[in-house]
Parts: structure tokens; sequence; C-alpha cells
């Protein structure tokens, strides 16, 4: 299946946000569309290798790296051999190529999150917005499963030794409301699947749009 299809992603710049999975759907997205693609963040990220790197550059430099290469990753070296935000704006990489996708905001490997006040880090510019969680978080403890416990027990109620249900995963999001577009990865089970349904159930109710499946393997499928 084609994500960036699914997803309506349009040429410009699109913010990617949440956890479990993040960086593989930018990598996926930046494969799937059909023009030039710059990936970057605007928190910060390890550097796509695959992919040529540019740090600091200036608009030349992006113009000849995309001349040569379909997709590049462009960001300013930080602290631990991370990128942080590009130097030059979003609305510049946008004109200079066809899609930025951007990671906006960290989750430290962890497949659910709660956003403190100073996250996620949206550009102005961004067309669309894709909030990813991964299933691989339920069941478990809500103090290992979940980046910034205490913001997730804030917004639920929950205790951080209780366990991180879908249902309230799907409580957070209704009450940040981030987004109207989620993907649930990691959903490469029948029980993870049905617990994806769970998930997804209020939040189709408030009108969001919700996809579920693997970007390990590919799946992807409307949970709506």
């Amino acid at each position: 299946m084609i994500y960036y299809r699914l997803f309506d992603i349009e040429p410009g710049v699109t913010a990617i946000i949440g956890s479990g999975g993040k960086t593989s759907l930018l990598r996926r997205l930046a494969e799937e569309v059909p023009g030039t693609a710059i990936l970057c963040t605007t928190a910060h990220i390890r550097p796509f290798s695959e992919y040529p790197v540019l740090e600091s550059p200036d608009p030349d430099a992006v113009r000849q790296a995309l001349t040569a290469h379909r997709i590049i990753c462009v960001g300013t070296p930080c602290e631990n051999g991370k990128l942080t935000a590009p130097a030059l704006p979003m609305e510049a990489l946008a004109e200079l190529a066809d899609y930025v996708l951007a990671e906006a905001d960290g989750s430290r490997q962890l497949p659910l999150k709660a956003h403190a006040a100073h996250e996620p880090v949206i550009p102005a510019s961004s067309r669309r917005i894709v909030c990813v969680a991964g299933a691989s978080g339920f069941g478990k403890p809500i103090r290992t499963a979940v980046h910034r416990p205490e913001r997730f027990c804030a917004l639920t109620g929950a205790r951080e030794t209780d366990t991180a249900t879908p249902e309230l995963a799907a409580r957070v999001f209704l009450a940040e409301h981030l987004c109207g577009t989620v993907f649930l990865n990691q959903l490469d089970t029948p029980d993870s699947t049905a617990a994806g349904w769970r998930f997804a159930a209020p939040l189709t109710a408030a009108g969001i749009q919700v996809w579920g499946g693997c970007l390990h393997t590919g799946r992807i499928f409307p949970l709506f």
C-alpha cells in the first residue's frame, strides 16, 4: 500500500509526531513521494545515513544535492551525533524540494508518549500532521512504555504503575487533539490488531482518522 496517498501527503511541509515509528514512517514516505524530498526535524534525530546528509547548508548546496539525489537529510549538528532543526526555515526548504518531511518531537524510542507543553514543534507551514503510536506499548506498565509518563497520567487519571491500555492511550490523543490523522504502528498479531480497534473506536467517534498497520511489513489498513 502507498502510505503517502492514504495519509493525503501533499507537496510542502509534513510534520510527523508521536512515538513508535516516526523515523521509519519518515523514511517510507520519503521513498514513496513522487518528487524530491528533504528529511529533517524540529527536535532531534539521528542522521539518515542512507541518504546524503547536509549540515547547515546554504540554499545552493541544497539545490545541488537535490539535483544529484532525490532524497537528502538536512539539519544542524548537535550533541551525541544528532541533528537538530535546519538553519534554513522550513518555508525556504519547501521552495527547494517538492516535499519536506519533518520529525516534530521526540519519544526516546518508546512506543507511547504524551506531549509536554513545549512540544510538538510543528512548523507553521505544515500542510499535514500525522501522529504515530506503537501498539507494542499496550499491556506494559505506563512507566516503562510511555515517554513522559507523568503527563500521560495527568491526562488519564492513571498511575505510572498501571497498565498502558488502548483506551488510556486514546484518552491522551483525545485530550491533546494535535491532528486529524493517526497511524497506530506495530499491529503485527491478531491480539495487537484487536487492541488497535479498541484504541481507534473513541478517536473515530470524535472524527479522527485512524490507520493501523506495521511499518516493518508494509501492512496498513483503516481503523475507521
